[in-house]
């Protein structure tokens, strides 16, 4: 059985997930700018909602593109 992947967050004791923090988040985005599931990333449920929240926010202030660029 593999490896159960700890939260990044929980360990480095992130509890505000800024949606201003585009290094923090491009973690969680693939690239095609799809927001990762946690099984994949690793975060725990409570920071995966926050991650999203953020994300979407983040996209809706043009920070992050909502689709990669043709």
């Amino acid at each position: 059985m593999a490896k159960r992947k700890k939260c990044i967050l929980c360990n480095n004791k992130i509890d505000y997930v800024d949606y201003k923090n585009i290094d923090l988040l491009k973690n969680f985005i693939n690239d095609k700018y799809k927001i990762q599931p946690k099984r994949i990333t690793g975060t725990c449920s409570k920071h995966q909602r926050k991650i999203s929240t953020a994300i979407k926010r983040a996209r809706i202030m043009a920070l992050i593109p909502f689709v990669p660029e043709v």
